[in-house]
């Protein structure tokens, strides 16, 4: 069996998972990322790239460069409940040079940061590589086992990193309590071409006991249809044909273009989730993103807490890997950090999800002639709709979050090596 040493090894070449693998390396800390796929090219993964991230790509003098790849701005996030509109969302008046939400393929992201990172010394990324399991002595996670295209090896490291999704590997090992949350919601992801005349926002249509996102980037629409949680099965079982009508009656606009939904096969089904870990660690043990909290697609925000905690495991433990130790005290100190702003995040989401979601959900009106009780917005909304200055309380906390980190430059000097 083949064997390698390093100071940190992560399982998961994610957002999670490849940003913190580039600020170890950079802080010249040896790091080994493994990641199960051949590439990053994965459809309909989180895309939204917010402030917050994109300011820590400014911090390290990678924005720039970062925003050359193909993307999409969006400044203003609206919806439509009923038949009125309602802006929920105003970016611009956030503080640092991108005021606006970047939405990027994430494989381009991950591609990027992948390439950045690979200009570093310490860092060794190892595709089609998938971590199995722990190695552990006496009480202390020191390595972990994984299956490549050589056949199985070993990983010994001061530090295993969990960042291998919501499905983790390493959290099912390592024995860590998961604690649901729940959602009331899944969500089908599909492709509708976008014409040149069409709005450039994100936005949000409710009526009828149903609801559609719609997400511009550029030559097409990227469209979420939420349904009740289960529902999935019997909406299908209905056909496409009805599927089509019920979109075209939802939003009128796309009717023209539903045959860009040649098949099934075309729709892809997200199962929502919300949970956490108790605790995110053990000795020689840290789960981070995904695999410490999942995240409701409510706000897009799963990829940028993502970023935050590897921000902030950085921040902390690059100095004592440099020397290839990390204490238990770091290791708590990194879930305290990262805790409370995602508790409080989803405690927002979960919110969103019970009052509106699961209202709309609810709903049993026909889309073809005006419900019986007409859906209306909550307070909230309809007076954010009315004072613009209100539009910037969701825009701070979609944008930067709860508690946004800030790359801290600790330890050995860290080198700015391009390729």
């Amino acid at each position: 069996m083949a064997w390698l040493e390093t100071a940190c090894c992560i399982a998961g070449g994610g957002p999670a998972g490849m940003m913190l693998g580039y600020l170890l390396a950079r802080a010249g800390v040896d790091v080994v990322v493994l990641e199960k796929h051949a590439d990053f090219l994965r459809d309909f993964r989180g895309d939204t790239i917010h402030p917050s991230t994109l300011r820590v790509m400014d911090e390290l003098g990678l924005l720039d460069e970062f925003l050359k790849l193909p993307h999409q701005e969006i400044r203003h996030l609206s919806a439509k409940i009923g038949a009125s509109s309602y802006r929920i969302a105003d970016f611009s008046h956030l503080p640092g040079r991108c005021r606006f939400l970047a939405f990027m393929p994430q494989w381009d992201f991950l591609d990027f940061v992948a390439r950045e990172a690979g200009t570093l010394p310490h860092f060794t990324l190892r595709m089609n590589s998938a971590a199995t399991g722990l190695i552990e002595e006496n009480g202390r996670v020191v390595g972990l086992r994984g299956a490549g295209p050589d056949g199985a090896f070993e990983v010994r490291a001061a530090l295993v990193v969990g960042a291998d999704g919501r499905r983790s590997t390493i959290r099912a090992a390592a024995g860590l309590r998961v604690e649901p949350i729940g959602a009331p919601m899944d969500v089908l992801w599909f492709s509708l071409p976008r014409h040149p005349d069409d709005r450039a926002e994100a936005f949000g249509r409710l009526d009828g006991g149903r609801m559609l996102i719609l997400i511009d980037r550029g030559t097409h629409w990227q469209a979420g249809y939420v349904i009740a949680k289960g529902a999935d099965a019997a909406l299908r079982a209905k056909g496409l044909a009805a599927f089509r009508a019920e979109l075209a009656a939802l939003e009128p606009f796309l009717a023209d273009r539903m045959d860009a939904i040649g098949s099934w096969d075309d729709v892809k089904l997200l199962t929502v989730g919300v949970d956490r870990l108790r605790t995110w660690w053990k000795p020689g043990l840290l789960c981070i993103g995904d695999a410490a909290h999942t995240m409701s697609p409510v706000g897009g925000v799963g990829v940028n807490l993502a970023v935050q905690d590897a921000v902030a495991c950085a921040n902390r433990l690059a100095p004592a890997l440099r020397e290839r130790r990390v204490a238990d005290t770091d290791l708590a100190w990194v879930q305290r950090r990262r805790e409370w702003p995602t508790r409080v995040t989803q405690r927002i989401q979960v919110a969103i999800q019970n009052r509106v979601i699961g209202r709309v959900l609810g709903g049993d009106g026909p889309l073809a002639v005006p419900p019986a009780v007409p859906l209306s917005a909550p307070w909230a909304l309809r007076a954010a709709g009315r004072m613009a200055w209100l539009q910037q309380i969701p825009a701070r906390l979609i944008g930067l979050g709860v508690r946004p980190e800030h790359v801290r430059h600790r330890g050995a000097p860290i080198p700015l090596v391009r390729g």
